[in-house]
């Protein structure tokens, strides 16, 4: 039987192994199976991303980290043209630029809710990996104040992650998620997209159901 903690810890964890997928992949990532333990956590909760997860553990096991480097580098950083930009303000704003006014807003909303990226950090705040780390330290936190029993601090943090979602990080997601898929030259990261997609939609209303208690 599945519990609320259970709930919370999982996505907690699904969080936290989606960022690291967008990161570049390094040879401690194909050691640490995160494709497989995200596969096992979604099974039963979300088996469509549980799905994707696990095309993507496949693709992760017949490819070097060198080669999944390869394609990382290809979909997100260039140099020339960059297939899949990894931040929110290519989709948001009208500029279509780094580092744009929704960057700005994102960061306040981190500062807000006593997140402050490093001085040493070299990523911008909307990058998809730390937009995703970000649901990982609400979802900690969530988890910690039901634990304690204080209902009120629990549907609060579930509603600030569905605004978080549904202001930040959906509205750019199913076009990066596209881009990806569009491309059609890197199975690995086409799984993970799709693993992405499928759960934060699945999320967005499950949050929904605890922040109304």
């Amino acid at each position: 039987m599945t519990t609320h903690d259970d709930t919370t810890a999982m996505r907690e964890d699904v969080y936290r192994l989606l960022a690291a997928c967008y990161y570049p992949p390094t040879g401690a990532f194909s050691e640490e199976q995160c494709c497989n333990s995200l596969a096992a956590l979604l099974a039963d909760a979300v088996p469509e991303a549980a799905g994707h997860a696990a095309e993507a553990s496949l693709f992760n096991d017949s490819h070097t980290p060198e080669e999944l480097s390869v394609e990382h580098a290809r979909l997100f950083m260039g140099p020339f043209h960059v297939v899949a930009p990894p931040y929110g303000s290519i989709y948001l704003d009208d500029s279509r630029t780094v580092m744009g006014a929704s960057t700005v807003k994102v960061a306040d909303f981190y500062h807000a809710n006593g997140l402050h990226l490093a001085d040493d950090f070299h990523e911008l705040p909307d990058h998809v990996a730390v937009e995703l780390e970000f649901m990982s330290y609400l979802s900690h936190r969530l988890r910690h104040a039901a634990a304690s029993g204080n209902r009120t601090e629990a549907a609060r943090l579930a509603a600030l992650q569905r605004e978080f979602l549904t202001t930040y990080l959906l509205p750019w997601l199913e076009p990066f998620t596209r881009a990806i898929v569009d491309d059609g030259e890197s199975p690995f990261y086409q799984a993970i997209a799709r693993c992405t997609a499928a759960f934060v939609k699945e999320d967005v209303a499950a949050l929904a159901t605890i922040s109304h208690g």
